[in-house]
């Protein structure tokens, strides 16, 4: 099969196309043939190295939409030929987070496209219990551009955030995947939604998405901004990917018993906390990454009804994943870069 593959770690150079062995599913796995693939920050890291194992040659892409192609030993309820979405999370089933029925917080979470192969090829093998299925009027491209992104932003601002109606949020990187999905969620849960991006064109198709107030980071102190707009009161929650950039200007931006929930470190990992400020403030940071099976269902469902939208910026093909990075690295992709075979 055909396949973007690196056998090393580094820049987007390392990205290239090459036909590969097809892979075939084994006990309690099925085999897709993938219609549409995403791109994502994870994908960036993944290739530049990150301290986990993973399988090389490498093929990237943690989010897979398509038709079932091929069963493994032990499967049953699921058809060739079926329309699917794939939950990017792949739960071990026997820690107490997969045997609460959450999963969410799984020990041994292992996710598609970074500790297995993923779905920037023409097939990709993966467990039958992480299907979801596709109803006809959801497009491949728009499943693709929603599954990882919406499960962790779902996760990040409902489950762990515990976001309620009335309450106040702030996005920052609100341009990219998880970002505009969880614009879109904050707006839904009957937030008021701030949001932080760069550019001004970026901060009109933010506020169309239903942020009520956009700021644009190379223009203004966002977290001066939030504090003046809130009546220096600040926001009851933030959900930040950027870490160490942003880091003391969220911790301003919060409301007393505010909280803030981290799902990466875009900038990097290594943040300074004025600790008095977080006790005086009585502030809580909380971790999150991707979500249990029930976040994925519930988030995709709203997906599938039109409740929720994902945003894709351009549809690329397989020969062209090497572009996709580079364009996401310059920062020049507003939602999602889908990718067809």
């Amino acid at each position: 099969m055909k396949a973007a593959i690196f056998a090393e770690y580094g820049g987007p150079e390392v990205i290239r196309i090459a036909e590969v062995e097809t892979p075939q599913p084994g006990a309690g796995e099925v085999r897709v043939a993938v219609r549409a693939a995403s791109l994502n920050h994870l994908d960036l890291w993944v290739r530049r190295g990150l301290p986990v194992e993973t399988p090389m040659p490498h093929i990237g892409g943690s989010d897979i939409a398509g038709e079932v192609d091929t069963l493994g030993p032990g499967v049953a309820g699921v058809e060739v030929g079926s329309r699917v979405v794939v939950n990017p999370a792949f739960y071990c089933g026997r820690c107490d987070s997969c045997r609460r029925g959450d999963g969410g917080s799984c020990a041994k979470l292992r996710i598609l496209g970074e500790h297995t192969q993923g779905g920037f090829a023409e097939y990709a093998v993966v467990p039958a219990a992480s299907l979801l299925a596709l109803p006809g009027p959801v497009s491949f491209a728009q499943a693709a551009a929603a599954a990882l992104v919406f499960l962790t932003a779902w996760r990040g601002l409902v489950t762990r955030g515990g976001l309620r109606a009335g309450e106040s949020v702030l996005v920052t990187g609100a341009s990219g995947g998880a970002g505009t999905a969880a614009v879109q969620i904050a707006r839904l849960a009957g937030a008021h939604v701030f949001a932080v991006t760069s550019g001004q064109e970026k901060v009109g198709r933010v506020r169309e998405l239903g942020a009520d107030v956009v700021y644009d980071r190379a223009q203004v102190d966002f977290s001066r901004e939030v504090w003046a707009d809130t009546g220096k009161r600040g926001v009851d929650l933030i959900f930040d990917s950027s870490g160490q950039a942003t880091w003391e200007a969220n911790l301003r931006a919060l409301a007393r018993e505010g909280r803030m929930v981290v799902y990466g470190a875009t900038t990097g990992p290594e943040a300074v906390t004025n600790v008095r400020l977080m006790f005086w403030k009585q502030i809580a940071i909380l971790g999150t990454s991707m979500g249990s099976r029930r976040d994925f269902e519930t988030v995709m469902a709203l997906v599938f009804t039109g409740k929720l939208r994902p945003v894709i910026d351009s549809v690329l093909s397989l020969e062209r994943v090497r572009e996709a990075h580079e364009r996401l690295e310059r920062g020049e992709v507003f939602g999602k870069i889908v990718v067809t075979p």
